[in-house]
């Protein structure tokens, strides 16, 4: 099923750079981090610090280089209702993950892993919410003076 896209062609083409080199980047960085961890520690999980770290890099370099370029999403508009859904998201998914992981490691305390699971959801909604609503408006910001730029002025930049 296809979905309208709220990008012009401009944008597209944008995004469709940022993707390849975010794509690349992740390729890489995660190739040298799983052969470092092989060759040194062995197939752990513990290990897994440097796949985390490339892919914060990843995402760091995608979201800054999207905010820089006018772009937000495909589908997903910039507004404080899709920044409240998100949040919900990932607070409800946060929340279940760290529920389960503590009822696992301690099951005779249900009401500490119910609490447990609140708390992070309660932080993780509101650190994404923040997050997303300071990023929605510098996306507005840029996107406006984007717009108002002439062609030559915006190829220089």
């Amino acid at each position: 099923m296809k979905r309208k896209s709220n990008l012009d062609e401009r944008q597209e083409q944008k995004l469709l750079e940022i993707e390849s080199h975010g794509c690349w980047l992740a390729f890489w960085g995660l190739l040298a981090a799983m052969v470092v961890q092989l060759v040194v520690y062995g197939f752990d999980m513990a290990s897994m610090a440097g796949e985390w770290i490339v892919f914060m890099a990843l995402a760091l370099y995608i979201a800054f280089a999207c905010l820089k370029n006018g772009i937000w999403d495909r589908r997903l508009k910039a507004n404080a209702r899709t920044n409240l859904i998100v949040s919900l998201m990932a607070a409800l998914g946060l929340g279940v993950v760290n529920f389960f992981a503590v009822w696992g490691k301690y099951p005779y305390k249900p009401v500490g892993a119910a609490a447990a699971g609140v708390i992070s959801a309660v932080v993780t909604f509101v650190i994404c919410f923040l997050g997303l609503s300071i990023s929605s408006r510098v996306y507005t910001k840029r996107q406006k003076r984007l717009e108002q730029e002439p062609e030559d002025e915006m190829k220089d930049s």
